[in-house]
């Protein structure tokens, strides 16, 4: 890290309500990298890593992720450019961040490429909030923003979802005065569940003073409703788009993702890392996005997979949220642990996780339609 960005980063820190013992610690921590607690999405995907060898037969739909993989346009282009890794080929992230710009709408200088959307969602965090500056957020939601958050010493506000499963902006808007951040996913990660896009412009015009909006669309191209915030953003407005293409994508291991937002916000992130981002993920990302009928043909894979789980489920009257998302909540009546364990232990069906303000609802996965069969058999014998 060099003197200047060191020198900007104190008075930013010191702006924000940090001792000059808190900057010492982080910037030391910073210098270091990948032993921040959050640095990467690592921490995060602990929380659904399953241990150990698994079974030959495994049926993993614990993590979100897309069974499908890359699209074999990106696979083509993936495999072309293995031969050229000895070069760190900047080119190729700048390709990607043009093609991301002109799909959505934006200029260049607008969007920064990350390996992934925790990257940036941390240091959205780390830049925008502080022991002054909370972090508002919804409950269930996805945590690495918070954990990010509570390594700085910002207070974390943890709203509760509405009855219809959306974020309830009103409450999250005063949740504090001087919230320095508003994180909302949409779809929300775990629920798969929409906040309109009457209640994001109403967070845009009613938030504290001085705050952004952190808005996480890792998810927005796998619902046919959601609204995408892109226009927000060329607009000016206080708001950080998250990007990845870990989901309908099909790139959880190859890391690609962006921050779309105004240059003055992206700006205030770029110093709580570096480094070259994987020209595999690169190349895959910037191939994936020109071709034109990969969004709606996986969406409805996803969907149709997702539609016929829900059916099963309804059928057996159990309960679940209703989700446009890859992933799903459905309530298990008991602690979600012991059905998570016993899934995996008797029928090699690994399922995700349960949050604390839900205890009996655990995270699906939408995987393939042979893996959400064996699903079903073994929810059944589970639940009976």
């Amino acid at each position: 890290m060099s003197d200047l960005l060191t020198t900007e980063l104190k008075q930013d820190f010191l702006k924000r309500g940090f001792t000059r013992r808190n900057f010492g610690r982080i910037t030391s921590m910073l210098a270091a990298g990948a032993t921040l607690p959050f640095y990467n999405e690592s921490a995060m995907a602990q929380l659904s890593m399953l241990g150990g060898p698994m079974p030959a037969d495994a049926v993993k739909i614990n993590a979100n992720e897309n069974p499908l993989g890359p699209c074999p346009e990106a696979a083509e282009a993936i495999y072309g450019v293995v031969k050229k890794g000895g070069r760190y080929m900047y080119e190729e992230t700048f390709g990607f961040a043009q093609t991301l710009a002109d799909v959505e709408g934006v200029k260049p200088s607008y969007v920064h490429p990350y390996g992934g959307s925790s990257d940036p969602l941390h240091r959205a965090v780390l830049a925008f909030t502080s022991p002054t500056k909370s972090l508002v957020m919804g409950d269930p939601g996805y945590e690495a923003g918070q954990r990010a958050a509570e390594f700085v010493g910002a207070k974390v506000h943890r709203v509760p979802l509405t009855k219809t499963f959306s974020h309830d902006v009103k409450a999250m808007c005063a949740a504090d005065p001087n919230a320095g951040a508003i994180y909302i996913c949409n779809p929300n990660n775990p629920t798969g569940t929409l906040t309109s896009r009457a209640d994001i412009e109403y967070v845009l015009a009613n938030k504290p003073a001085g705050s952004i909006l952190i808005l996480d669309e890792a998810y927005i191209h796998l619902s046919k409703n959601a609204v995408p915030g892109s226009d927000l953003v060329a607009a000016d407005k206080d708001v950080i788009i998250l990007r990845t293409f870990s989901k309908l994508y099909g790139m959880a291991g190859l890391r690609a993702g962006a921050a779309i937002g105004r240059p003055d916000l992206l700006k205030k992130m770029t110093g709580y890392g570096a480094g070259a981002l994987p020209v595999t993920g690169m190349i895959g990302a910037n191939t994936s996005l020109k071709v034109k009928t990969l969004v709606p043909e996986r969406r409805k894979i996803i969907g149709d997979n997702r539609e016929d789980v829900f059916a099963f489920l309804q059928k057996h009257n159990f309960t679940f949220v209703p989700s446009e998302s890859n992933k799903f909540m459905v309530d298990v009546k008991r602690p979600g642990q012991e059905v998570i364990k016993a899934m995996a232990k008797d029928h090699h069906v690994y399922i995700g996780r349960v949050w604390p303000v839900w205890p009996t609802y655990v995270r699906v996965s939408v995987g393939t339609k042979e893996e959400m069969e064996r699903f079903k058999t073994a929810f059944l014998k589970v639940m009976a």
